[in-house]
């Protein structure tokens, strides 16, 4: 699948963590007693809780940059070693903290913050970062993204997607940064406090195009001045940096590097359908001014993130796909009518066969693209095929999966009502993770 990845210093801290009793000692197996926290106050309001101050670093050199994955000439999806490590930590951590505390984050529209902390211990935010950076890894490795984003899912995708938003950021300045972004932003994310950040792409704009954006960064002397409003933002509320699409003048669509601190910058709650343990945010800008130093990467570079971001809610629909089927598997085999399993019926039987062949079509084209990506070869076309599969059969199972429960579907004691309205942000949403 992909060239054996340095990333012994991460696995360490992996299996470390996985041996010990930390889910317990921070309680998070209990967070389902707690009570749901306030909801934040209506309407736009400037970020209190961004403490931290960048130092900026000039130097307008390109950065350093992970290498592509050397060709194997085999098409092999078996993982390397450590790929298969990696995923057996987080795949425990999904099961044991992700899946049991799903339900009170989703009502509580929040991930735990003890549970971000301990998905910060073992390095999410490090797996793009190149070693030379402090990362864990020399080699581009969107296969090892895509599958740790799906371990995350099959836990629960609204906590995935927080866990994962301030890797996202991490990951767009490892591949496209200068030396003075990288200089001035990656020390924060390998360090013991990772930032709350969030890669900011979608807008409230019905039919919303990632390369016709509303919100625009139009020259003003030296720096650039933004303008618009933004949507889909991951735990805003609390973020410290933020990597938002924007039309740049005179380049078209590009990344913007943006501090939580930067006057005309302020945020609103925007509960969603699915996805609420994301903590989903509207980012307005109103003359938010930064310095040209701020523009991330090409516009080429902005057409790639795109397609890595797709590839990561590709994987996220992998993961939370797989949880129906598994769980529809079983309650077909055990639930009764007219003294016989449902699963004995001819139509049920053929509808959870379905789900599974849609699986594996989705699994596999992810998988195809995602190894083309870190190989540096084209991969468009790929990338474009897993966002239609995952979007289109991954809310097919979502809605199999109902159906298949009948009245319990439709209710919050089972899981797949969840479910179902995670499946639905795969074809909606834009940015906010990467691989």
């Amino acid at each position: 699948m992909a060239g054996k990845d340095p990333m012994a210093y991460g696995l360490r801290v992996l299996n470390k963590l996985a041996a010990s009793e930390a889910l317990d000692k921070f309680g998070l197996r209990k967070y389902a007693e707690r009570a749901v926290h306030g909801g934040t106050k209506a309407g736009f309001k400037a970020i209190g809780t961004a403490q931290r101050t960048f130092k900026k670093v000039s130097g307008d050199g390109k950065g350093e940059r992970p290498t592509a994955t050397a060709a194997t000439g085999v098409f092999d999806l078996t993982p390397t070693e450590d790929q298969q490590m990696i995923v057996e930590v987080v795949s425990e951590f999904a099961s044991e903290v992700l899946r049991p505390g799903a339900e009170a984050a989703d009502e509580a529209d929040d991930t735990p913050k003890e549970v971000l902390a301990q998905t910060s211990e073992f390095g999410l935010s490090l797996l793009n970062i190149p070693e030379s950076l402090g990362g864990l890894s020399e080699e581009r490795s969107a296969v090892t993204g895509v599958l740790v984003a799906e371990a995350l899912a099959h836990g629960d995708m609204g906590q995935a997607v927080a866990c994962m938003a301030p890797a996202a950021v991490a990951t767009a300045i490892s591949l496209w940064g200068t030396e003075g972004q990288q200089q001035t932003y990656l020390p924060a994310f390998t360090g013991g406090e990772v930032p709350t950040a969030a890669l900011v792409v979608a807008e409230p704009t019905p039919m919303f195009d990632p390369f016709a954006l509303g919100t625009t960064a139009r020259r003003d002397g030296a720096d650039y001045v933004l303008d618009g409003l933004k949507s889909g933002a991951v735990r805003a509320a609390e973020a410290e940096l933020f990597v938002i699409a924007a039309d740049v003048e005179g380049r078209g669509p590009s990344m913007v590097i943006v501090e939580a601190n930067t006057e005309g910058l302020s945020v609103a709650p925007d509960p969603s359908m699915g996805l609420r343990a994301a903590g989903l945010s509207r980012v307005s800008l109103e003359g938010a001014r930064v310095g040209a130093d701020a523009i991330l990467g090409s516009v080429d570079d902005y057409r790639e993130m795109i397609r890595l971001s797709r590839l990561a809610w590709a994987g996220l629909a992998l993961g939370t796909a797989k949880s129906v089927l598994e769980y529809v598997k079983e309650y077909v085999v055990t639930r009764e009518a007219f003294g016989e399993p449902i699963a004995y019926r001819q139509a049920v039987a053929f509808t959870v066969a379905d789900m599974a062949i849609e699986l594996e079509g989705m699994r596999l084209v992810t998988l195809k693209a995602a190894s083309r990506a870190e190989r540096g070869e084209v991969y468009a076309r790929e990338a474009a095929l897993a966002r239609r599969l995952t979007s289109e059969y991954g809310m097919k199972i979502g809605t199999d999966g109902v159906q298949m429960l009948g009245g319990h579907g439709f209710v919050k004691e089972h899981p797949v009502e969840r479910w179902y309205r995670d499946l639905r942000a795969i074809g909606v949403m834009e940015g906010a993770v990467l691989v």
